[in-house]
């Protein structure tokens, strides 16, 4: 069969999953709305409970979400060891600490304010929520079949792109066994001696997987380079490097909107082809061929193309309504229309997916691959 059946039971492809998290991403960046970065966090959510299948990986998401509980708590608690602000409704009048001329300009306690605290909650939610769409990607998207499916030029860095993107995954599966054999030993029942117990072995254990994993991809040929000319290497070097200066370039005059537009989006997009055209050239060493290609078919267009949607009109939306996209401390902030089409599309993008396939199908991984 050449193709697949949408309807059926099975794996989306995991660059479709990434598209989209990744557009969640770009909404959450474009904003410090609470109210829309709650939206995206929950639409993350939702998707990963409907949509993940049995996997270790798909029981990551709660680290995320954990993570990103911190992040918040900590960016707060900065605001308020660092100095609370001079401006605004006073909640708490700490004590503040002199320090030496050399540390001018940095605050240690002071007054807490009420506006000083909600920038660092909005500061600390956003980043908290592009942590959890992360953490969603790699919940419903298998790491092997994103590896085998990455571009043939960044084959030579597949093992220690696989110990990076399989470690976190595995945390969770680890700590499920480790629990798991640790209650039938009995043993020290103590909060803080279990995480003393608990701890290391999850560690170990998840590295030691992901090594194990890397170790047989390297054994059956994964990141094989084949011969390529002098010049050839030293084009695709040339291109690989320019387009990592255009998208750098680019970033940062997008997101500094006092940078001249010529070095926003026209600058970033010369980047994303330089980089695809080196890409391209340094990717013909690599010969290899594939047993069981993941499909591509409409429910992959359909997550990707939401993914992409939402944060196109998350930007559109962040540059038309200003005060929406970034609302002031001193202000109750407010759901726009846009903000709830963002939200309505990402999650139906997500739904689009087919029901997560079998365990059988899900360990095909990168051995699949056949360097000749």
């Amino acid at each position: 069969m050449s193709a697949l059946p949408s309807r059926l039971a099975r794996d989306l492809h995991p660059v479709a999953w990434w598209g989209w998290a990744i557009g969640l991403a770009v909404v959450a960046s474009m904003t410090t709305n609470p109210w829309l970065l709650l939206l995206v966090a929950a639409v993350a959510a939702l998707v990963v409970a409907a949509r993940r299948g049995d996997q270790p990986w798909s029981r990551s998401f709660r680290l995320y979400v954990a993570l990103a509980a911190v992040i918040v708590v900590v960016r707060v608690l900065f605001r308020i060891i660092f100095g609370g602000g001079d401006f605004g409704l006073v909640l708490l009048d700490l004590p503040e600490v002199p320090l030496p001329g050399w540390a001018l300009g940095v605050h240690l306690l002071g007054p807490v304010t009420r506006e000083s605290l909600l920038f660092g909650l909005y500061d600390g939610l956003r980043l908290g929520t592009i942590v959890i769409c992360v953490g969603a990607a790699n919940s419903l998207a298998n790491p092997k079949r994103l590896l085998r499916s990455m571009p043939a030029a960044l084959y030579e860095v597949g093992t220690a792109l696989v110990v990076a993107v399989s470690v976190l995954p595995q945390l969770a599966d680890s700590l499920r066994r480790v629990r798991a054999a640790q209650r039938l030993r009995g043993g020290d029942t103590r909060r803080v001696g279990r995480l003393r117990r608990l701890v290391v072995p999850v560690l170990e254990d998840a590295l030691e997987r992901s090594l194990a994993l890397a170790a047989g991809m390297d054994t059956r040929g994964y990141g094989r380079a084949g011969e390529l000319t002098p010049a050839r290497r030293r084009r695709s070097g040339a291109l690989m490097l320019a387009g990592l200066c255009g998208l750098c370039v680019g970033t940062y005059a997008v997101l500094d909107r006092t940078a001249p537009r010529v070095l926003a989006l026209p600058m970033l997009a010369l980047g994303v082809v330089a980089a695809l055209l080196g890409m391209v050239g340094a990717g013909r060493r690599v010969t290899r061929t594939r047993y069981r290609p993941d499909p591509w078919l409409l429910p992959e267009w359909l997550v990707l193309g939401s993914g992409a949607a939402a944060a196109t009109l998350a930007v559109v939306a962040s540059n038309r309504d200003v005060l929406a996209a970034y609302p002031a401390p001193d202000s109750w902030p407010a759901l726009t229309v846009t903000h709830l089409a963002v939200a309505g599309i990402a999650l139906l993008g997500g739904m689009a997916a087919p029901a997560p396939g079998g365990a059988e199908q899900a360990a095909v991984g990168p051995a699949a691959v056949v360097v000749r």
